[in-house]
């Protein structure tokens, strides 16, 4: 086993140490000076292999750190109480989220592949050897910032020292489940497809995590320690039936089916063929408009279900949220002022949940899957005048998909403001109405762009491009740092709506000027 985890460490690492120099070589600026005999130069393999170790160290800690300083330690700053529960609460509630859409074992990685189907390794010594050293890397990355964070926050030394074996035990147990049910019903989880049950427990458990401890119910630290004790021997019988399970070559075949050749379930067809029953095919859809809005409007119909579904799905919950608060303010007049302080200071936390609900990255792909992966190969599709005409059609119809939810939010900040107390100012009504507008449009215009001047798709919709997604996790961290930001609504609101109209002139003027260049299919 030790033998075939070295092997397969060595080619996790070539295959990364390849991957960042292919991201080397996708930068805009250093891509025209960087020869393909990039890939033998000593030199700039030895960089790449310290790029490849400081990743590793960062995955199995300054993964962790952050994950705990934000998810949980700076959060404790929205409670009022001084209860150390309520940071092992909201521990244990993420724990099962991440056992769940972090398993290790079923994420269908290229080196998964490249080690089980083409080098032909023993699929149950490769994956047990890399699946200890994962929950290792769990245990040994999480150990030293729940004891940090766990002791600032008032938590036993004996409940620190437990929480990453804790963590380690439930990954255990969801592991052993999900081999359980293949054994059983041949059916194959891969993670980076989460069932629709998936979803759901994820949200019941992010709202398990943050909400009671706002009303005073949290998990008591002795139950909490008798449930991870009760999850370690759980997660120790587990471990022995993990490695009895014998039919990991036949899982990871259906599981790996996506990467292409010597598989026996095409994985990529089954995907498609789900992609396309959210597509109507009605023929006789049709359209009164002329060119290419004639052309984007059938789009639009044929894809109601894909555009629109989720927006409408997202505006439902937030119109059953905000009267639930309303409801709330109205009974219970502590809640009322809590709420009413949150309303007041708590805007740039906003900016955050309008990323999370913004279309703008599913509507790109759909386009590009559906609609530019085929049409990029003609000549006409690629004139500046075409792309630019569909840009700016596409721009106004993500705007307005994005606005459904954005809409009901915006609406229902000032009444949830009026109702639990109200304020002096009454420029802040119309200030939270504004800035959640300017923040949809915000997030839709930046997608979009993105999507133009970065076109990270190849002919087989693999993104390729390392700048997109530095910009993407790159907007992304910048908008969970704004959870912790504590303004004044009149302030942030003014300056978010005045930088949301500021980027929305530049980034249609970049399109403008470079999409013509930049908006072509990736080799």
């Amino acid at each position: 086993m030790l033998n075939s985890f070295r092997i397969s460490f060595s080619l996790k690492n070539t295959y990364r140490v390849n991957s960042i120099i292919y991201s080397i070589k996708q930068i805009p600026i250093l891509k025209r000076f960087l020869p393909d005999t990039l890939y033998k130069n000593l030199g700039i393999k030895i960089f790449a292999m310290m790029l490849s170790a400081v990743w590793e160290l960062m995955t199995a800690f300054l993964g962790k750190f952050l994950y705990i300083a934000c998810m949980i330690f700076f959060m404790l700053s929205l409670y009022d109480a001084d209860d150390p529960d309520i940071f092992t609460h909201i521990f244990a509630c993420l724990t099962v989220i991440g056992a769940v859409m972090n398993t290790y074992m079923f994420d269908p990685t290229n080196d998964k592949y490249y080690a089980i189907c083409l080098m032909r390794m023993d699929a149950k010594k490769y994956t047990l050897s890399n699946y200890l050293y994962a929950i290792l890397k769990v245990v040994a990355g999480f150990l030293p910032f729940t004891l940090l964070f766990g002791l600032l926050s008032g938590v036993p030394l004996i409940t620190c020292l437990l929480m990453p074996f804790f963590v380690a035990g439930v990954k255990l147990i969801s592991a052993a489940y999900i081999l359980y049910r293949y054994e059983k019903y041949e059916k194959v989880m891969n993670e980076n497809l989460p069932a629709k049950v998936i979803w759901s427990l994820t949200g019941i458990m992010l709202a398990a995590a943050y909400v009671p401890p706002y009303f005073g119910f949290v998990l008591p630290n002795l139950a909490f320690l008798l449930l991870a004790i009760l999850v370690i021997l759980a997660g120790g019988f587990c471990l022995r039936y993990i490695f009895r399970f014998q039919q990991y070559r036949e899982m990871y075949q259906i599981l790996l089916a996506d990467k292409k050749n010597g598989t026996n379930v095409d994985v990529k067809k089954i995907t498609e063929e789900q992609t396309r029953k959210m597509i109507i095919q009605d023929a006789s859809i049709t359209s009164k408009k002329k060119g290419y809005e004639y052309f984007n409007e059938l789009f639009v119909k044929r894809h109601q279900k894909l555009l629109w579904r989720a927006a409408k799905r997202v505006a439902a919950i937030s119109a059953f949220v905000v009267a639930g608060l309303l409801a709330l303010v109205q009974i219970e007049p502590k809640a009322a002022e809590v709420i009413n302080g949150l309303m007041l200071r708590y805007l740039p936390y906003f900016v955050f949940i309008m990323y999370l609900i913004n279309r703008g990255t599913a509507i790109t792909q759909a386009m590009f899957m559906n609609c530019d992966h085929s049409m990029l190969s003609y000549s006409f599709y690629r004139k500046p005048e075409t792309i630019l005409r569909l840009f700016a059609i596409r721009l106004r119809e993500i705007v307005k998909i994005n606005l459904l939810p954005a809409f009901v939010i915006a609406a229902g900040l000032p009444l949830i403001l009026f109702f639990s107390g109200g304020t002096e100012n009454v420029l802040n009504y119309a200030v939270l109405f504004i800035s959640i507008l300017s923040m949809s449009v915000f997030f839709s215009v930046h997608h979009l762009i993105c999507y133009y001047l970065l076109q990270p798709y190849n002919v087989n919709t693999e993104i390729k491009s390392s700048t997109y997604q530095i910009v993407t996790w790159g907007t992304y961290m910048v908008c969970w740092l704004f959870i912790n930001v504590r303004l004044d609504t009149l302030v942030f609101g003014v300056s978010v709506t005045a930088f949301s109209i500021l980027y929305c002139i530049i980034a249609c003027v970049l399109a403008y000027q470079y999409a013509p260049k930049t908006f072509k299919l990736r080799a």
